[in-house]
């Protein structure tokens, strides 16, 4: 029930709530108002029954001392015409002995005769006592004479006049109060409709930026809002533009550390190409002068052939690690080889060597996109090699089970510096990429985080880095058999 009514929008809860609050409080007020209209009637026929017995007493003791029948039924018939507001139904006038001695109905209640059964009990107490189910009213006044009773009036009133006021006024207070109540939910549903509707505003275009669509919001809205909300769109539109400075920021440095990359790899890679072609020269140089020789024709072909096919590889790692087209196929062993190839001439430079340790048995291809895993590896394995000595040994241990590929990356050098460890571990490594450094490790996380993997650092007691990446494949498969 409480999860229900969290659930209703608060442009129905107000204006409900307002209306309840307007109903039970026009219930309060009603209460008291048709309390205090009863005691003030009761109050009013009190003091006209009070008068009316007490001038009809005065009137009929003389000739009830006398007995006189028909001199009493005289004085109840007179004051019944005198007090008509008052509406006297009957009056009876009994005597000493208890039996009537005249009544304003005398073929109802005869004379000389006991009242009629259970007609005494309606007169008890003092004042009028009032029969709601017969809106009719009791009174009773002894007479006395020196001190002693002689007898005693009864009589009964009209008093349906009374309730039938209670309830017009009942029907006033209800239909008044239905009006003010309806009334004041439509003004707060609209009030609170009004008030709300920056707030829906603020929340359709933030529902948008949640599923990558942000858009600021116009100054033909802001504008008609007020100040309060206004400052709210303005602080939204100031962070859906620096959302898209940084995203406008980071494209600019992963281009910027592509190109980067790039370059450093240019300088080996013109050796890789330059050395080919200089044999490739040569043999063309030695066919112009002995081609005429059957042997010295087949081993210039042959140099020709091996300097062209390791052309051929090097351009071959090369576009596929910096192709976009072609980083949509799968991860397999030979991409490992074009990393080693694309770092061999940075190896030579500074005299070190890479150790591979493989573990790919039975898994000719993984599910997961090669150009985003070659160039995360690429970076990694650039900054081993630029944290290690020269002549040492950079190590690389490739591990797959049935769901997950596991890569290690261990330098031989004093370690990852802790600032700039935080870009692989912190999600928000924006302050230290603000200064320039880090862009390699920085799009190892964006992709990490793309294939839904992670990452961990650890370091040696000789302070060597090891950076570990678990990375899953083959996610949309089992969501397919699942």
């Amino acid at each position: 029930m409480i999860a229900r009514w969290r659930e209703i929008p608060v442009t129905y809860k107000v204006p409900f709530i307002v209306a309840l609050l307007m109903v039970a409080i026009s219930a309060v007020l009603s209460e008291r108002v048709l309390d205090r209209l009863s005691r003030t009637q009761e109050s009013h026929i009190q003091g006209l029954a009070s008068t009316y017995l007490d001038g009809l007493s005065s009137t009929v003791l003389p000739a009830v001392l006398r007995q006189d029948v028909w001199e009493t039924f005289d004085a109840l018939d007179r004051s019944a015409d005198a007090y008509e507001a008052l509406r006297p139904i009957d009056a009876v006038v009994t005597g000493t002995d208890g039996n009537v001695l005249a009544s304003s109905d005398p073929a109802m209640i005869p004379s000389f005769q006991p009242p009629p059964e259970g007609f005494l009990d309606r007169y008890v107490g003092t004042g009028i006592q009032i029969e709601k189910s017969q809106e009719v009213g009791y009174a009773r006044r002894d007479l006395v004479y020196q001190g002693l009773p002689v007898g005693a009036i009864h009589v009964s009133f009209d008093v349906s006049h009374l309730f039938e006021e209670r309830r017009e006024i009942l029907m006033t207070l209800l239909l008044t109060n239905g009006v003010l109540a309806l009334l004041f939910g439509v003004a707060g549903f609209l009030i609170v409709r009004q008030m709300i509707g920056p707030m829906r505003i603020l929340e359709d275009h933030m529902r948008a930026a949640a599923s990558g669509i942000a858009k600021p919001i116009s100054e033909g809205l802001a504008g008609r809002t007020p100040s309060e909300a206004r400052r709210l769109f303005e602080g939204y539109n100031a962070l859906v533009e620096a959302e898209r400075e940084r995203k406008n920021l980071a494209m600019r440095l992963v281009e910027e550390e592509k190109v980067a990359g790039l370059g450093r790899l240019a300088s080996g890679m013109a050796h890789e190409v330059n050395n080919p072609l200089g044999g490739l020269l040569n043999a063309v140089d030695t066919l112009k002068t002995h081609g005429e020789s059957e042997k010295v024709r087949r081993t210039s072909i042959s140099l020709i052939e091996r300097g062209l096919q390791g052309i051929q590889a090097v351009v071959e790692a090369m576009l596929s690690t910096y192709r976009p087209e072609r980083q949509g196929r799968s991860l397999s062993r030979i991409d490992f080889d074009d990393i080693a190839l694309l770092v061999a001439p940075e190896l030579r430079r500074r005299q070190q060597r890479i150790e591979w340790s493989f573990n790919w048995a039975g898994h000719p291809e993984l599910d997961i996109p090669s150009g985003p895993v070659r160039q995360a590896l690429l970076n990694l394995v650039l900054n081993a090699i630029a944290a290690s000595p020269e002549r040492s040994e950079v190590q690389i241990n490739i591990g797959v089970d049935t769901r997950r590929i596991h890569i290690e990356v261990i330098d031989a050098g004093e370690g990852i510096p802790a600032d700039m460890a935080v870009i692989l571990t912190d999600r928000n490594p924006d302050p230290i990429l603000q200064s320039g450094r880090g862009l390699g490790l920085w799009m190892v996380r964006r992709m990490v985080d793309e294939v839904e993997g992670s990452v961990s650092i650890s370091f040696s007691q000789e302070g060597h880095t090891t950076v570990s990446l678990e990375l899953p494949f083959g996610r949309e498969e089992k969501a397919d058999a699942a």
